[in-house]
């Protein structure tokens, strides 16, 4: 008996390596988020991951904090800033839509005025306040939120006019990216 068990694990090894050696499909490629240069996105008055001062958010002036970034690479043709809070009690909730900025601009002053067209910066998309421009932060009471700054450098200069949704924006930058830079604040009442 015991030399029946010697056999049928040879066996059992013999097949192991015979398919082995047998020529198939190679394993399926593992699917990854497409990685990015970073753009070393910033800002002066708050540090990734900290509170955002309340001046920019519906407590206070509600004005846009000044942004800062690194040179984008060869190729940009126009930057895209997308401003979200992924954590609104009814799913993603976006405070700011700036697009068709200018490649060699490397910052946003506080303060960019809620204009469809701002010279020089930029042209504002409209965000889920229903407003063009910025919208702070203005949670519910309750834990803080997240708020997502990101920041895209592009290959194109998308064609899209003031006031476009998230939506439009986001379709217009898939496959266009070169580029991204990420500042995430919180804020909580």
């Amino acid at each position: 008996m015991g030399n029946m068990r010697g056999v049928g694990t040879a066996a059992a090894l013999f097949a192991l390596l015979l398919s082995a050696c047998r020529p198939g499909l190679p394993p399926a490629p593992t699917p990854t988020a497409p990685r990015f240069p970073d753009l070393g996105l910033g800002s002066p008055a708050f540090a990734d991951g900290e509170a955002i001062p309340a001046r920019y958010t519906c407590d206070g002036a509600d004005r846009s904090p000044p942004l800062r970034w690194g040179p984008p690479p060869p190729g940009t043709r126009s930057l895209a800033l997308v401003v979200d809070d992924p954590d609104a009690p009814r799913g993603r909730f976006v405070h700011w839509l700036l697009y068709r900025i200018p490649p060699e601009r490397t910052a946003l002053p506080e303060g960019v005025p809620a204009e469809p067209t701002v010279a020089g910066l930029g042209v504002q998309g409209r965000n889920d306040f229903g407003r063009i421009g910025y919208g702070g932060p203005c949670p519910p009471p309750g834990p803080p939120h997240r708020y997502r700054f990101t920041l895209y450098a592009l290959d194109i200069d998308p064609d899209l006019p003031p006031g476009a949704s998230a939506a439009a924006v986001e379709r217009a930058l898939q496959g266009h990216i070169l580029a991204q830079g990420s500042l995430t604040a919180r804020y909580g009442r």
